[in-house]
């Protein structure tokens, strides 16, 4: 397969967005003219596969398409399957246009990396040195750039990266308790879904006013999940620190842990650093206290019968809040909270339940309009107000590539 690429300046192509995320791939096709791109914030074409690690193999739905698609086999792994799959229902979509560049949402950006960037050999090998810091996301935007290389090697392809959006956090919250050598070193706390915040930050004002320029907690609660507290539009603190494994409780991912309950497995079990990787990425979290599954829309319906679940459920709702608080104290109170994300933005039961033990900050639910998923999910006496946002990673990521191509 191959895609046509236009020279910088021309307004007719296309651009490619590839969003690879733990557990799920996104595509969309954006119109990059300022009056289409800045206004619409859709895009001409878009795509998903969830459950990409699921027993059936990933199904590709598409915009304007009720059934989804089985993803074709024969590729070495399902990821590179679903990855030319993406890349031909892609160039069907352009209708004549030719594909000016691709970018690709990149979870680690390290120390290094803070704006937008075009993908060269030194930045791709820098991409693979981060895949130890987000060992589920980093592989498979590795492997899509690659993917796009062989199949369009005239292409030019950009990254923007999750860990931008907090690149000027307070040293306070930057900094980790260790031996000041490794503050030397880089370890420092990064932070991430930053493209997510990145489009909270540019929608809230409209939609909220001057609230949203206060103390606002964003809740991007998807499969990955953190919290991130803003003050003027800015990130303040973050859930998520050195690695995308910290804060949360997530779908199959431990969030915060005792370092030395870590210790102690790696002592007793025997655990070798990847064993262990792997016991705190994808078998802790929901799907491993549950024993079911990482997600709680299959969790709620056997919550009443299965004691397990009942206990993930609860734990999990638990450090939402405790984070919520602890983040409230940070901004020194709250006017704001945003649920966003696949869960924050369709699951009423954890918003109500999240919002049921937040009544000590004022937050009053008004469960008619929570179950209804509108925009202003509290009520009008509420002293915070709690919102549901739809997140568009996508746009942002398409916003960056077109100031990259205006300068080139």
């Amino acid at each position: 397969m191959s895609a046509q690429a236009t020279a910088p300046g021309h307004e007719a192509g296309l651009i490619l967005v590839l969003n690879c995320g733990s557990s799920s791939l996104k595509a969309a096709l954006f119109d990059p003219s300022p009056s289409v791109l800045a206004q619409a914030r859709e895009p001409v074409w878009r795509g998903q596969a969830n459950e990409l690690h699921g027993p059936g193999g990933p199904a590709w739905r598409e915009s304007g398409g009720a059934a989804e698609v089985p993803v074709p086999k024969g590729a070495p792994t399902p990821q590179a399957a679903l990855l030319a799959h993406v890349h031909a229902r892609a160039l069907a979509h352009l209708a004549g246009r030719p594909l000016r560049a691709a970018v690709h949402r990149v979870v680690h950006g390290g120390g290094r990396y803070v704006e937008p960037v075009w993908v060269d050999p030194a930045v791709l090998a820098d991409l693979k040195s981060y895949v130890p810091l987000a060992p589920l996301h980093q592989p498979f935007a590795v492997e899509a750039i690659e993917a796009l290389q062989a199949a369009a090697p005239d292409l030019r392809q950009a990254a923007c990266f999750d860990t931008a959006f907090h690149h000027a956090l307070p040293t306070v919250e930057q900094m980790l308790p260790l031996p000041y050598s490794a503050w030397e070193r880089g370890l420092r706390r990064y932070g991430f879904h930053g493209l997510s915040y990145e489009f909270m930050a540019q929608v809230l004002p409209e939609h909220h006013g001057e609230l949203a320029r206060g103390r606002t907690i964003v809740a991007h609660l998807g499969s990955g999940a953190s919290l991130c507290a803003l003050q003027e539009l800015r990130s303040q603190a973050t859930t998520m620190g050195f690695s995308a494994l910290d804060g949360l409780m997530m779908g199959t991912r431990c969030g915060s842990l005792d370092v030395g309950a870590v210790l102690y497995l790696m002592e007793t079990e025997h655990l070798t650093p990847a064993q262990l990787s792997h016991l705190l990425y994808a078998e802790s979290g929901l799907l491993g206290l549950s024993g079911v599954s990482s997600d709680p829309r299959a969790l709620l319906p056997q919550e009443a019968d299965n004691p397990r679940v009942q206990a993930a459920l609860a734990l999990y709702v638990r450090r939402i809040v405790r984070e919520i608080g602890a983040l409230t104290a940070v901004l020194g109170g709250l006017d704001l909270l945003v649920f966003t994300a696949g869960i924050g933005e369709h699951n009423a039961v954890i918003r109500e339940r999240v919002c049921r033990d937040l009544g000590f900050i004022g937050v009053e639910l008004d469960p008619a309009a929570n179950l209804a998923h509108a925009r202003v999910i509290s009520r009008p006496s509420s002293r915070t107000r709690v919102a549901v946002e739809l997140t568009n990673e996508e746009w942002v990521a398409a916003q960056h590539v077109t100031r990259l191509l205006a300068a080139a």
